[in-house]
């Protein structure tokens, strides 16, 4: 400010100084005031909404991979003590058979058990078909896209549509 605005050092105008209130409602506002006010609001509530959305579900999957993983401890252990269990197995079949037969015995039920396993394992995946509902929707979509297409350069040329 030069020395001509200033007036025994107080500025003789004041830049801005609201004289109302910027965020107050307008007495009478119009119907496009009330849509637009309305409209940001319900897109702030939405976008809200979405936050806290993703707040619960980031913190439910945080919840749900910490109890997976104990699940996968427990499993590793359960893993390890099958081994202590089949030797029990083979020491108890020992009682009445030579300990060469008992530890053959309990092999031939751990491969029978493990040809069984992996015969459901391939029954199960020898049923992915691949997402057919998904592809035949994307070849319905294309062909409806492709009449439109085919429809929309019929009316332009002024020919009536074939199909």
């Amino acid at each position: 400010m030069s020395s001509v605005d200033r007036k025994n050092g107080v500025p003789t105008t004041v830049t801005s100084i609201p004289l109302v209130d910027p965020h107050a409602a307008k007495p009478d506002p119009s119907i496009g005031d009330l849509v637009k006010d309305a409209t940001a609001q319900v897109s702030t509530l939405v976008r809200a909404e979405v936050e806290l959305a993703r707040a619960e579900i980031t913190r439910d999957v945080k919840k749900g991979l910490t109890g997976s993983v104990y699940f996968i401890l427990a499993l590793v252990v359960l893993f390890y003590s099958t081994f202590f269990f089949f030797f029990f197995i083979a020491e108890l079949l020992d009682i009445w058979l030579y300990k060469w037969a008992a530890y053959l015995i309990v092999f031939g039920i751990m491969v029978l058990g493990t040809a069984l396993l992996a015969l459901l394992g391939y029954l199960k995946v020898r049923r992915i078909r691949g997402p057919r509902e998904t592809i035949e929707s994307v070849k319905e979509t294309r062909e409806v896209l492709a009449a439109g297409d085919h429809r929309a350069v019929s009316k332009a040329a002024g020919r009536p549509s074939g199909g």
